[in-house]
């Protein structure tokens, strides 16, 4: 639950969070995590989770599989359009779009459905203008539909929202009642206005009350992590929060994710870790984003409660959300968690057990750049085989291959695989890995040098193998090597160089380039494979030494807002900052940011050295504690250590000689972004 108003609020909630207990009227914010620039920055491990839940779940049936559905909050808070039209035409879409056919089952209410204060008697009185009909009418045309409703409380006095609508704390049993009474079959219970009572037994009682209802009503604990409840939830919800709030953005998504998947021992049938809802179509990401997004939710066996507002929705978000082969691996009735495998530079592996032996495997580029990402069939946990069938989820292709699980990931992209030891292996052609080698940074007018690979990773040879390169109308693209193979055994590689030529007076900015082979299988099976990579059009910095906040950037990120120049970061729109000011001194020039964050820089292998003084602004007053760092080509050069607001600038340098690219990286210090206002003040390069 969130406020609809200000990101100001969001950050009071996030502080509130801290204060287990504390009566708040405030927001809970999810905690932002920039995605590297071009290298990643080695991962955050996740911490190591204990090794068995300490509860058995409810033994009530109830959610076996993660729960399927909508919430209007990220789209609408609490605007006046939602309403009762609002809440049919969802569960209208539902069917007319597929939704209901690809899974999903609950239309869900969140706050400001109800008026203010109570009836004389105690009751909770639904909101006239917004649900002229009640509830329960509601609830009947979603049934209609063969759907379920879903409806918001808090565990405390009020609710979440700044208005303060009726919160259940003291009035759980006759407030239960009313929902069984109204038809409702899912209660999500947040946690505002507490009034200090013990987690676990203001949920406990929410429990208890909907079972003396009789009626199936599935449990969303949303307390946000505080008190661990994975820890203790098993026997009490059907699905606990695990994080603070999602926001509609890579970095919030990215935190969530890293919160999220240390607590894989915990989930099962019956029990869910819930690392909040969809953001998939708010408009805060690119469609890789969300198709990244909507991969990882469903290798985590997370619920998938669309968040965006279906009426508007375009056929891509459609795309994603009601693609059947991604959800099934959600909804695997085994009930694992998918867990990490590796991590390191951004690049993960992630594989899920599956009910039929089969692993689901994401292979997620956190990074800004496309990287290559490789596992093995025996490193997921498959048995030995001759070979193995491997299923791409959002290509809907099936192919072979020996043992090794690779591809080139674009930035920011998930490849989601089904591997299995199948014994049909050889009725599939064999899977191809396409790359590229080289820097994707080109000077406008200057040939840059990429060599591209097609990699026949099958047990079976891949024959009369082509490869093209192609880039935006005007530029060069020359084959300087064979860009054919009569045939690629396992393991083979066609290499091909090329030179790639971007027009004279081409703008800075990124450009699409398509690498794509096409081979014939041993059956004469034709396959055509294409990766999508970027190239990024640039300038080196003027010789002599320039201020950062004067140069433009190839990518920045920040966990709140973004990156400022010449100021400090407002967490919200651009130019909201104050003043940059560490310790009382005051600088005129300099990035603001918020942790976690990362602003990267192009030299051309022209410049020496990067200079700044860094540390906390002085506007979150005791709050805030950072790293800062340096990277140069993937080395890092220069860090601090942990710095808080109770300290002046420290003084950065960095030896970037040679480096053709450099990045600032921020760190929220590892315990997560609360009121991380960082500061690149009087930064500096010199070239």
């Amino acid at each position: 639950m969130r406020n609809p108003h200000t990101r100001t609020t969001r950050r009071t909630r996030t502080t509130l969070r801290r204060a287990v207990g504390a009566a708040t009227a405030g927001l809970l914010c999810a905690a932002g995590l920039a995605a590297p620039a071009l290298a990643a920055a080695p991962a955050q491990e996740p911490v190591a989770p204990a090794q068995e839940p300490a509860a058995p779940a409810l033994a009530d049936g109830l959610a076996l599989t993660p729960p399927m559905g909508f919430n209007n909050w990220n789209s609408t808070h609490c605007r006046a359009d939602f309403n009762e039209t609002m809440v049919k035409g969802i569960a209208d879409l539902f069917v007319a779009k597929g939704l209901k056919d690809a899974g999903y089952r609950y239309v869900n209410l969140d706050d400001c459905w109800a008026l203010p204060q109570r009836d004389a008697d105690g009751k909770l009185v639904p909101d006239p203008a917004r649900f002229p009909n009640g509830i329960k009418a509601v609830a009947d045309y979603v049934h209609s539909k063969g759907l379920k409703l879903g409806i918001y409380t808090s565990a405390g006095t009020k609710t979440c929202n700044s208005a303060g609508f009726p919160g259940a704390l003291g009035h759980e049993y006759s407030d239960a009642q009313q929902f069984a009474d109204w038809g409702v079959d899912y209660l999500k219970y947040d946690n505002c206005n507490n009034q200090g009572v013990d987690a676990r037994q203001r949920y406990t009682t929410m429990r208890d009350a909907l079972k003396a209802t009789g009626r199936p009503i599935v449990y969303s604990i949303c307390e946000w992590g505080q008190n661990k409840p994975w820890e203790w939830a098993a026997d009490v919800g059907h699905l606990w929060r695990t994080t603070g709030d999602i926001s509609d953005n890579w970095g919030s998504m990215l935190s969530i994710l890293k919160q999220n998947l240390p607590l894989a021992p915990y989930a099962g049938p019956g029990h869910w870790n819930d690392p909040d809802m969809l953001e998939v179509g708010n408009g805060g990401m690119t469609d890789t984003e969300y198709r990244s997004h909507f991969s990882l939710w469903s290798v985590m066996a997370a619920p998938l409660l669309i968040g965006t507002d279906l009426r508007k929705a375009s056929q891509a978000t459609f795309d994603i959300l009601d693609d059947k082969e991604v959800i099934a691996v959600d909804q695997d009735p085994l009930g694992k968690q998918g867990t990490v495998v590796t991590s390191a530079g951004g690049r993960w592996v992630i594989a899920k057990e599956m009910k039929d032996g089969s692993r689901a495997v994401a292979l997620f580029n956190e990074s800004g750049t496309a990287q290559r990402i490789a596992t093995s069939a025996s490193a997921v946990g498959l048995p030995d085989a001759t070979a193995y069938t491997q299923r791409d989820l959002w290509q809907h292709k099936s192919y072979n291959t020996a043992g090794t699980i690779a591809a080139t990931v674009p930035a920011h992209g998930t490849v989601l695989l089904r591997v299995s030891a199948d014994p049909r292996w050889a009725a599939h052609p064999p899977a191809a890995e396409l790359g590229l080698d080289g820097s994707p940074l080109l000077e406008a007018g200057r040939p840059a040098t990429l060599t591209s690979t097609v990699t026949d990773l099958g047990r079976t040879p891949a024959r009369q193998v082509s490869v093209a390169l192609t880039a935006p109308d005007g530029w060069t693209v020359r084959p300087s090597s064979a860009t054919t193979a009569t045939a690629l055994a396992t393991g083979g590689t066609l290499r091909t160089g090329w030179t790639v030529t971007a027009p004279a007076g081409t703008p800075t900015g990124s450009y699409g380039l398509t690498l794509q082979t096409r081979y014939l299988s041993p059956t004469g099976q034709r396959v055509t494979s294409a990766l999508p990579l970027t190239a990024s059009v640039v300038v080196r910095p003027p010789a002599g030494t320039s201020y950062l906040s004067d140069l433009s950037w190839l990518s920045a990120t920040s966990g709140w807002g973004p990156v400022e120049r010449d100021t400090s970061n407002g967490e919200s729109a651009g130019g909201d900052g104050h003043p940059i000011t560490i310790g009382g001194t005051v600088y005129t020039k300099g990035l603001g940011v918020h942790a976690p964050s990362d602003v990267s820089f192009y030299t051309g292998k022209a410049c020496s050295k990067v200079t700044a003084d860094v540390g906390v602004d002085d506007e979150k007053g005791t709050k805030g504690t950072v790293t800062f760092e340096i990277w140069a080509d993937g080395t890092k050069v220069a860090s601090t250590g942990v710095l808080t607001n109770a300290m002046p600038a420290q003084h950065l340098t960095a030896d970037i000689t040679g480096a053709q690219a450099f990045r600032l990286v921020v760190t929220d210090a590892g315990d997560g972004n609360d009121s991380d206002h960082a500061d690149w003040a009087d930064a500096q390069v010199s070239c």
